[in-house]
């Protein structure tokens, strides 16, 4: 069984899109999957028949904004080898969520728009990969549109990032004035492209000599080419170890709506991006590939699946094999777990899993012990490092509209405090009936609202508290804050693993807590927006 793992595992590669709201992310991910054959049309169609959703976003409030709110997981082959590919939100009010996806890849790539290029998110993104250990791949989007220039947008990279950027693919013609690519491998011939209507299918690949670019293309073919000797004298060639130390990082450049270049970046994944290695554990030292199995769950989500109202555990397998009917640990608890409903899947689409391997994410269903962070193992015990939380910044009191509605009220957030969709404060002033919610951005809030309606059918009012800074404390410091009559702030008790939060409506009362309380602990919480 050892040996099917480890061999197994060299062929996943398992992998996050990245990037900031709007550059193009879902519109990839399926465009990827389309080059994979694992689709047969990509959802986003522009045009006079509108815009399908893409299978990646699958919630309703998703498909209704156009934008991605929770992490999907969608899985298939190309060129024999299996592709995990996890798709993140976007939005930077989302950042807990993908952190927790981060947690569970191998490499990552990361779009950026060739008219914006770097952004707040991106970089902020980057930062987590790059604290991780995760390699980037990097692919330069919407190069179909006027946007800046190519040796621009390297220099940025490497300025702001401290990466080398090492260009795969080169464009020729500028931004808005695509008119071929060249892969940087095979020089002495361009690739032209024929875009397929409305976007929805691969666009149409022509292979044209370098003499034939030359006479065609003429002043473009003459800059790309020109451009390409001054990288190759700079050292930004691709080398596979800079790469995976995280030194350097492979770019593409594309069109994802269009499908141009897609192929390239996705037979680069293939090729460059790592396949499964061993797991830093908790306390120190590593769980081997071929070790018996251990899986680590980073996400878990509701109601995918509207006609059955189940729940999802998704878990990466990190050693070992995993196989359906299992029994497995959780080490948090060291009880038993059976695995008996197991699925792969695709979007919101899924089948029944039998057997996975390194790399592979399965998802659990109807896993009501399960919670994010946790460690599941079979024979030698694991654990891997917790997954952070992320200090919030917006704070508001929830309620029924419906008092009748109330134990539909009490599952419903409860559930969502579960999957990490916001973090859950009660408090014996407060009470059980009026917890606090504390989010990472305010769209969390109309995540909980929209979901609370929809899924739990007990419509919700929030009403927002003046508070904007949390610290983490103990017994002691929550009792000093709640005797202090609200002068400084109030604390809290996080439901998800009982810790206890000050909340203070600025830096200014944090700081005048510490003068009145110099002994008492306020520890500053991971920020999402540094």
């Amino acid at each position: 069984m050892s040996g099917d793992a480890k061999s197994e595992a060299a062929r996943r590669r398992t992998f996050a899109v990245i990037s900031h709201p709007d550059a193009g992310k879902s519109t990839l991910t399926e465009a990827l999957a389309l080059h994979a054959q694992a689709i047969t049309s990509a959802g986003a169609v522009h045009g006079k028949s509108g815009r399908r959703g893409v299978a990646s976003d699958w919630m309703e409030m998703e498909k209704a904004r156009g934008i991605s709110v929770t992490s999907a997981v969608m899985q298939f082959e190309h060129q024999g080898v299996v592709l995990n590919l996890l798709d993140t939100p976007g939005h930077a009010d989302f950042s807990e969520d993908t952190y927790r996806v981060l947690a569970a890849v191998d490499c990552a790539v990361m779009l950026i728009d060739a008219a914006k290029g770097l952004e707040e998110q991106t970089r902020k993104l980057f930062d987590v990969c790059r604290h991780r250990g995760v390699p980037v791949i990097t692919f330069i989007n919407k190069w179909d549109r006027p946007g800046r220039e190519a040796l621009e947008l390297l220099d940025e990279i490497e300025r702001e990032f401290r990466l080398k950027p090492t260009p795969v693919t080169w464009p020729v013609g500028m931004a808005g004035h695509l008119r071929g690519m060249v892969d940087v491998r095979d020089q002495d011939q361009m690739l032209r492209y024929t875009r397929a209507p409305g976007g929805a299918k691969e666009a149409v690949e022509e292979t044209v000599s370098a003499e034939r670019a030359a006479a065609e293309e003429g002043a473009d073919w003459v800059q790309a080419t020109e451009e390409l000797d001054l990288l190759r004298e700079t050292g930004g060639v691709h080398d596979p170890e800079e790469f995976l130390a995280g030194k350097t990082t492979p770019v593409f450049f594309g069109a994802a709506v269009s499908n141009i270049g897609v192929r390239l970046l996705l037979d680069a994944v293939v090729d460059m991006a790592p396949a499964p290695a061993p797991r830093e554990l908790e306390g120190g030292g590593e769980r081997p590939v071929d070790a018996p199995f251990s899986g680590l769950v980073f996400k878990v989500q509701a109601n995918m699946d509207r006609s059955h109202r189940d729940r999802i555990a998704f878990v990466r397998v990190c050693s070992g094999v995993f196989e359906r009917g299992m029994t497995v640990k959780q080490a948090a608890t060291g009880r038993p777990f059976a695995t008996k409903y197991a699925h792969s899947v695709f979007g919101q689409d899924r089948t029944s899993v039998e057997t996975a391997y390194p790399g592979d994410v399965v998802g659990l269903v109807n896993a009501a012990a399960l919670r994010v962070g946790d460690t599941l193992y079979t024979e030698r015990r694991a654990v891997f490092p917790p997954m952070p939380t992320f200090a919030p910044e917006h704070f508001a009191v929830v309620r029924p509209v419906d008092i009748g509605r109330s134990k539909q009220f009490r599952r419903g957030i409860a559930q969502l405090d579960e999957e990490g969709v916001v973090q859950v404060l009660v408090s014996d002033r407060r009470g059980d009936q009026a917890p606090v919610l504390a989010a990472v951005g305010p769209m969390q809030f109309d995540v909980v609202k929209h979901r609370m309606e929809n899924e739990f059918t007990a419509p919700v009012r929030l009403d927002p508290l003046a508070y904007s800074t949390a610290r983490a404390t103990d017994l002691e410091g929550a009792d000093a804050l709640n005797r202090s009559r609200l002068v400084h702030g109030e604390a809290m008790l996080r439901v998800r693993d009982s810790a206890w939060l000050g909340l203070f409506p600025s830096r200014w009362h944090v700081s005048s807590f510490e003068r009145e309380f110099p002994d008492l602990p306020l520890e500053t919480l991971i920020a999402a927006h540094q």
